[in-house]
Parts: structure tokens; C-alpha cells; sequence
């Protein structure tokens, strides 16, 4: 019985990591290509690619208004925009663009406004949003809006 025991407490605390692993490796890869190669597709209208100052890309949803680009984040990798932000590019329906991106940790009213509209299923108070200002010459129109939502008037607004 404490064979058994110690076996589920090792899979139990291998799984995050295993979780890690799978959309690190497997998961986001795929949907960075489909993004890539199909940047009119279902998905490419609600995902983005967001390429964070080490380096790293991964796919996010999006909700575009004007010049700015929100994403919520749930998992860690929103560490690297604390503070004044950092410099990111985002690939947003085949177009490739360039932002200063900010952690918004401090305006919880402003978070819930922006996720009521960018994640309205989400679990209210979960997840860290993710202000991207585009930097000058940004394209302001990407295509239609995707779900039938209209966008604010005087703004463009794509989101996912």
C-alpha cells in the first residue's frame, strides 16, 4: 500500500511539469505554425504570437483596441514585463508588430474591464493582464472583426 502511495505522489508532482513540457514542446509549437501557415483561419482571429524580450514566443489570445494589444497571462512568463515593460513583437493576422508590453499589476478595475471583454468565461480575479502599446506605423486595421462583435466606435478592436 505505500509502494502504490509514493508512485501517486511522484505522478502527482511530475505532473506540472509533464503539463509544462506538453505545451512548451508539443501544444504551442503546432499552434504557432497554424498561425504562420493559415493567418486568415478561425483561430489566427482570436491567438496571437507575442515574442518576449528573452526570446521566447508563444501563443496568446488577443483583444485589439487602436494602438494597444491586451493578452491575459496565466502562467509565469509575465515576469518579463514588470516595471516599465520591455519591448515585445507581436504576430497578429500574418502581420508582424512591435510594442513596449507591460504587466498591468496594479489597476485590478482597469484588468477586469479589459478581460470582461478579452476573457469573459475566465474565473474572475485569475490570470495577469497584458498591455501592449504598438509602437508608431502599426498597422491599426487587421482584417474584420472575428465573432460578430462590433468594434468600439473610433477604434479598431479584434478579439479572441
Amino acid at each position: 500500500m505505500l509502494r502504490i502511495l509514493v508512485i501517486a505522489l511522484v505522478v502527482v508532482a511530475c505532473l506540472p511539469v509533464v503539463v509544462w513540457l506538453w505545451f512548451e514542446y508539443v501544444a504551442n509549437p503546432r499552434v504557432a505554425r497554424e498561425l504562420r501557415t493559415d493567418p486568415d483561419g478561425e483561430r489566427a482571429g482570436k491567438v496571437m504570437l507575442l515574442t518576449l524580450p528573452s526570446g521566447r514566443e508563444i501563443p496568446v489570445n488577443y483583444l485589439r483596441q487602436g494602438d494597444r494589444v491586451y493578452a491575459g497571462a496565466d502562467g509565469r512568463w509575465w515576469r518579463e514585463l514588470v516595471g516599465d515593460g520591455a519591448h515585445v513583437r507581436v504576430f497578429v493576422r500574418g502581420r508582424e508588430l512591435a510594442g513596449r508590453a507591460r504587466a498591468v499589476v496594479d489597476d485590478p478595475e482597469y484588468t477586469e474591464r479589459i478581460f470582461r471583454e478579452l476573457r469573459p468565461k475566465a474565473v474572475k480575479g485569475f490570470g495577469t493582464l497584458i498591455e501592449i502599446r504598438l509602437e508608431e506605423g502599426a498597422p491599426r486595421a487587421l482584417g474584420a472583426v472575428p465573432g460578430g462583435r462590433t468594434p468600439v466606435p473610433g477604434q479598431d478592436s479584434l478579439t479572441g
